[in-house]
């Protein structure tokens, strides 16, 4: 019985990949050194700051950030920014609908960014995190647990992976991708080198701004994740602390009667 569900399991696995590879497989995933990976890595708020310009100026006109706060940009770990700063990001760069209007008004802080309704694109707000878990064999996120390679490499990788040929079907455009699933996107590439001037004079190609972006939307998708690894990091210092502890009390406790009490 347990040979047959083996096969079958093996059977299952060998049609599952057979088809992936049929469709034009899965992309290559470049691995991009993060400042935020590992158990003590931490986000660089000034690539953050500049990867929030590069969404800014490129991104927001066709993809939206539904589910981020505009006040956590000033938030410590994230972006930082000033609350200065983030009043007048806010009310130079972002409108919202306000239903007590029935109008358009400049956003405030307490509003959350927009979702962008007039293009067919995906919300980025989770997008570092829904591609997750895309890579590895047959998507098992094997190279994410190793490598720690996950979606903020899935991003840089799409970003970086146009190779400028193109071909049209059905009277749509499509690019060709090495990172994108099958090959080949609709979506035109969006950066050049210099679209964007850093305000910190930050060299701006592509390479660069793809990564700043990619760990921008990292940020999104995980904004309280160095308080999580502080708080696992505390936890795991108190467990081992604890366990000494215990095991010492152990000893203590059984001594007399592993050893035999002298008088």
């Amino acid at each position: 019985m347990f040979r047959k569900l083996t096969l079958s399991a093996i059977a299952a696995l060998s049609l599952t990949t057979g088809s992936a590879f049929a469709a034009g497989g899965a992309g290559h995933i470049e691995d991009f050194a993060f400042s935020f990976e590992g158990p003590f890595g931490k986000f660089d708020e000034h690539q953050l700051q500049r990867g929030l310009q590069v969404y800014t100026e490129v991104c927001a006109a066709c993809h939206g950030l539904q589910y981020v706060p505009i006040r956590t940009l000033s938030d410590e770990g994230g972006p930082h920014l000033s609350e200065d700063q983030v009043r007048a990001y806010a009310a130079q760069n972002i409108e919202v609908y306000d239903e007590a209007l029935e109008d358009f008004r400049p956003a405030k802080p307490s509003d959350l960014f927009p979702a962008n309704t007039g293009a067919d694109a995906p919300d980025l707000s989770l997008m570092a995190k829904a591609r997750a878990g895309f890579h590895g064999p047959s998507g098992t996120g094997i190279n994410q647990l190793v490598k720690g390679m996950g979606g903020p490499e899935y991003i840089a990788s799409l970003l970086t992976g146009y190779t400028g040929k193109e071909k049209e079907e059905a009277g749509t455009t499509f690019y060709e991708n090495t990172a994108f699933p099958g090959g080949w996107i609709s979506m035109a590439p969006p950066l050049s080198d210099d679209i964007v001037e850093y305000a910190d004079g930050h060299k701006a190609d592509v390479h660069h701004m793809a990564e700043d972006v990619s760990a921008f939307l990292m940020w999104t998708a995980e904004p309280k994740m160095m308080a999580r690894k502080q708080a696992g990091f505390t936890a795991v210092l108190f467990l081992t602390v604890l366990s000494v502890l215990l095991y010492l009390t152990n000893k203590r406790l059984w001594k007399p009667i592993k050893y035999g009490r002298k008088d």
